[in-house]
């Protein structure tokens, strides 16, 4: 057992998941991946994921469930994998080399240091495991590993964990990269020793080697390929599971399943499917409490690295994002880590292969409540916005206005937004509205959970406004094009919105603030606006 041959640290680690409250079993992959190579001869997979979407457990599971370090039954032997017709006969059966790429060595600061630490140790590994065959520890690893099959029949199993991780470090120099793809051309392309191998990372292999260096890899995105898709991420019923193990073991639940869709939900696989961040979900179930759990982790200011040399372009397709629109977009994977990263389509597929955004039917969107604030941090903290940035600290003394019945005041805002530059607010239908009204209020989000197109007593409103207290007012805002604000609140009492927050009969009221009804309205033909907000 050696620190890559048949080591322990993947059936250790993934030990550590599986006894956890809120593990979801998804070990079926290991059947699917099989089937990939022994009747597809699929023999080089890399699925590639943003991160915190359980690329690493899934290649502990791997690498513990096929590796012969230690007997995995009492584990494997409880789970889904354990019915199926595959589990016998690969359970524990082959030598895996498991490399984790983003390991460094010790005050590591050169490329060579940081490739000589795995080649000196895949080396020992195996000159202690075949010390009959192993005779000069000299030559190179490729060559160790075709002697050890010449003479012994056996082949391996690569099990690589964050592939790309190499590209990211401050140390690695443009020579470096290209030697690193050498080297694992070297180790896995077209190798006899090589049964099959599995890889992980964030980004595409495509954008680093466009040339025959990794051609051998059939690589597995999310927006593209349907294939492994729901393993990566949790989906609905597995949400549902783990919300009922939650309720059943936490002493003063606090969070709603419809709040965990809010947050959480979102992403998109090929075939449509939606995804949760699953590291959110855990965090959060265990915590008893919502947060930004996925993104705290990076600051918006990785979001503002991708927008920063395009700003001009992409500030009213901010402003479409934040209300809940969708971009048109062509996702590029190969432009997923330029640092030139210039035109719209290059910048949103980087932001869709980080996690940023998400990407259905031709369109990106932001995909929860916990990117939205993220993007909320953005606007209203960089000048270079421009206009967005202006109106977005603009949305406090909209909703202070809203919230004291000030109209003049909110309509001199509205008549600030239609003054700007972006050609957003010519206002031809209710979906430019909207876009503009929900970057007026965007302060909002700090104390109201904020819903467009809520399904509230007999129909859909435009905006119902969530207190966060129970004590806080809440508002249903209706928009109206070329028809006047008192219309707007007509149609809110008419159709009764205001159920939503009155609760059900004989329950006491959901909250004890005022419902505020608040009608926002703008003429084609007189170019203004006009507001009213009326105590329901």
């Amino acid at each position: 057992m050696g620190q890559y041959l048949d080591s322990r640290v993947p059936l250790e680690s993934y030990r550590g998941i599986v006894n956890t409250r809120f593990f979801v079993d998804k070990t079926l992959l290991l059947e699917d991946v099989l089937k990939a190579v022994e009747i597809d001869g699929q023999r080089y997979l890399c699925i590639t994921r943003p991160r915190r979407f359980g690329k690493s457990v899934m290649a502990n599971m791997v690498a513990a469930f096929l590796g012969r370090a230690e007997e995995a039954g009492d584990i494997f032997g409880r789970l889904e994998i354990a019915q199926s017709e595959w589990y016998d006969t690969h359970l524990n059966q082959y030598p895996v080399i498991y490399i984790d790429f983003s390991e460094v060595p010790e005050n590591c600061v050169s490329y060579h240091a940081y490739i000589s630490r795995i080649l000196d140790s895949l080396k020992r590994d195996l000159s202690e495991e075949f010390s009959e065959i192993v005779t000069d520890a000299g030559i190179s690893v490729w060559d160790l590993l075709t002697n050890i099959f010449q003479k012994t029949g056996k082949k391996f199993i690569f099990v690589i964990d964050e592939w790309d991780a190499v590209f990211h470090m401050s140390f690695i120099k443009k020579e470096d990269q290209k030697a690193y793809l050498l080297f694992l051309k070297a180790l896995l392309k077209d190798k006899a020793y090589v049964k099959f191998a599995y890889m992980t990372g964030i980004l595409p292999i495509a954008k680093y080697s466009s040339g025959s260096e990794l051609n051998m890899f059939v690589e597995y995105d999310m927006t593209v390929m349907e294939r492994f898709s729901g393993y990566f991420g949790f989906v609905e019923e597995e949400v549902d599971r783990l919300f009922d193990i939650y309720l059943k073991t936490t002493k003063r639940p606090k969070i709603t399943r419809k709040e965990l869709r809010v947050w959480y939900d979102g992403y998109h696989t090929a075939a449509g499917e939606r995804l949760y961040n699953p590291r959110s979900v855990v965090c959060a179930l265990v915590n008893n409490q919502l947060a930004s759990y996925w993104t705290s982790s990076g600051p918006y200011d990785e979001i503002f690295f991708y927008v920063k040399n395009n700003i001009d372009d992409i500030r009213d397709d901010l402003v479409l994002m934040i209300a809940d629109e969708g971009v048109e977009a062509e996702i590029q994977n190969y432009a997923a880590i330029s640092m030139e990263l210039n035109t719209k389509d290059e910048i949103y597929s980087a932001m869709v292969i980080y996690g940023l955004l998400t990407y259905i039917e031709g369109k990106v969107f932001i995909p929860n409540k916990e990117l939205m604030d993220k993007f909320k941090e953005l606007v209203m903290s960089k000048e270079s916005m421009g206009y967005v940035y202006r109106l977005a600290n603009e949305s406090k003394r909209m909703l202070a206005a809203t919230l004291r019945g000030e109209t003049e005041v909110m309509a001199e805002i509205l008549e600030f937004a239609h003054n700007t530059e972006s050609p957003i607010f010519s206002y031809n239908s209710e979906i430019e509205l909207s876009a503009v009204v929900n970057l007026v209020y965007l302060a909002a989000r700090d104390k109201y959970r904020v819903e467009r197109e809520d399904k509230g007593g007999k129909g859909y409103v435009d905006f119902i406004f969530y207190p966060k207290r129970k004590n806080g007012d809440a508002l249903i805002l209706e928009l109206k094009v070329d028809s006047t604000p008192e219309e707007a609140i007509i149609q809110i009492k008419d159709k009764n919105y205001a159920l939503r927050f009155k609760g059900k009969l004989g329950e006491k009221p959901k909250y004890t603030g005022r419902i505020l009804a608040v009608g926002i309205s703008y003429s084609t033909k007189t170019k203004e606006h006009s507001c009213k907000v009326e105590v329901l």
